[in-house]
């Protein structure tokens, strides 16, 4: 049986660099699980950003297919790609995204209250509240962004991520702001929700300690696999 979540069939993306045409990513075949912990890997240029951004409906391809769930992601229209990221995927940035008028409680709640399925509001307490736990941030609830160091802010980007219960999550370089006690915490959390829901997260990182961690590492360079692995961790 096919357990592919995600599937790319000879993707391929370019921009334009003044006159030149620059091919980011080179016709890549890729086939990712339902409740993979996924590593992609690869040098700057490689293409790691503009992958995670086509996963994402965030960037269209140029040429080629998406598939995601079974469903041909690249036919989607603007309307049905921010309603599919809103319903299926969650986003780890690095540059938070916070909203600054917001404290933590209501930064990581904000999910919740934007999705089409009305969850009651001691619900999303309770999940807040648990995730706030979690990544260490319980004495911070009622502190502004503004107020936070920034391993401070990542760790409250992470929770808002996570707060929805995505089917996916794509976090582009998610330990690059925290020290490697609160790295190993939030990976921690990660790899929980990643065994207990079956949640598919997909990694952009230079960080060994997530390459440790996954059952599928994925290597680019120039816009191609390289290489890829997969175990049974």
């Amino acid at each position: 049986m096919d357990n592919a979540i995600v599937e790319l069939k000879n993707l391929r993306k370019n921009y334009k660099q003044g006159k030149l045409a620059v091919e980011a990513l080179c016709g890549i075949d890729l086939k990712l699980n339902q409740g993979d912990f996924i590593a992609v890997a690869g040098p700057s240029g490689s293409g790691k950003t503009t992958l995670m951004n086509i996963i994402g409906l965030i960037d269209t391809p140029s040429s080629g297919s998406i598939y995601i769930e079974g469903r041909d992601a690249s036919s989607f229209n603007r309307y049905e790609q921010t309603l599919f990221r809103r319903e299926t995927l969650g986003f780890i940035f690095q540059s938070f995204n916070l909203l600054p008028v917001l404290n933590v409680f209501e930064n990581i709640e904000l999910p919740l209250l934007l999705g089409k399925k009305k969850i009651p509001k001691n619900e999303r307490r309770e999940r807040v509240e648990t995730l706030l736990e979690n990544v260490g941030l319980a004495d911070r609830r009622f502190h502004l962004p503004s107020e936070l160091s920034g391993g401070q802010q990542q760790r409250a980007a992470i929770a808002r991520s996570l707060v929805s219960r995505p089917k996916i999550v794509i976090a582009d370089e998610p330990t690059a702001n925290l020290d490697s006690h609160n790295g190993e915490k939030v990976l921690s959390v990660m790899k929980q929700i990643n065994s207990a829901l079956k949640t598919t997260f997909i990694f952009s990182t230079h960080d060994s300690s997530i390459w440790e961690l996954s059952n599928h590492i994925i290597f680019l360079r120039d816009g191609k696999i390289e290489s890829e692995r997969r175990s049974g961790a």
